[in-house]
């Protein structure tokens, strides 16, 4: 497998678990400002839209501030603008006193899923943010975590390591 693929993912259950090892991950994976990343996954149980809640604690050299967002996660194929209807994103945000919205997809995203998040974007009186990540642009994060690589993804794992290997061997014979 030469590519991460969320086959190996079993279930909505181990994908939200994978969502909040990336963001647990941040503080190590880039250069920033980050000082602390809280995740707090919902747990077991109907969420009404929020999987996983993220303080990130930042420092812009003059004074420490949080940002928070909630964050929801889906594990279908193609994500309908009807599986998101049940929620008011905006209420969402304000219940949890988030600064954002974050949906991160196991997949593609409906056109009528953009369009909505246009809309939130252009309309929004309150400054929130509204993001969403489909399969795609997660899994170019998850390339730069190798350790969840290793826990969520053992083939590609196996994969990549043997490809190191074989890349250090030539590079050692053809010295």
């Amino acid at each position: 497998m030469n590519k991460i693929d969320f086959l190996e993912i079993e279930n909505w259950e181990v994908f939200e678990d994978l969502a909040a090892a990336y963001f647990r991950e941040i503080p190590q994976l880039e250069n920033n400002n980050l000082t602390e990343v809280i995740v707090e996954p919902a747990g077991k149980g109907p969420d009404g839209g929020r999987d996983i809640l993220l303080k990130f604690r930042l420092n812009d050299s003059i004074l420490p501030f949080e940002k928070r967002w909630v964050v929801q996660c889906k594990f279908v194929a193609n994500l309908l603008k009807s599986n998101l209807d049940k929620i008011n994103i905006p209420t969402l945000i304000k219940e949890y006193d988030a600064d954002g919205y974050l949906l991160i997809c196991k997949e593609s995203i409906h056109v009528g899923v953009t369009n909505t998040f246009e809309k939130l974007r252009t309309n929004c009186r309150d400054k929130f943010e509204y993001e969403f990540w489909n399969g795609n642009q997660f899994k170019e994060r998850l390339y730069k975590t190798e350790s969840l690589q290793e826990h969520y993804f053992p083939n590609f794992f196996k994969y990549r390591s043997s490809k190191e290997i074989n890349s250090n061997l030539n590079e050692i014979f053809n010295k």
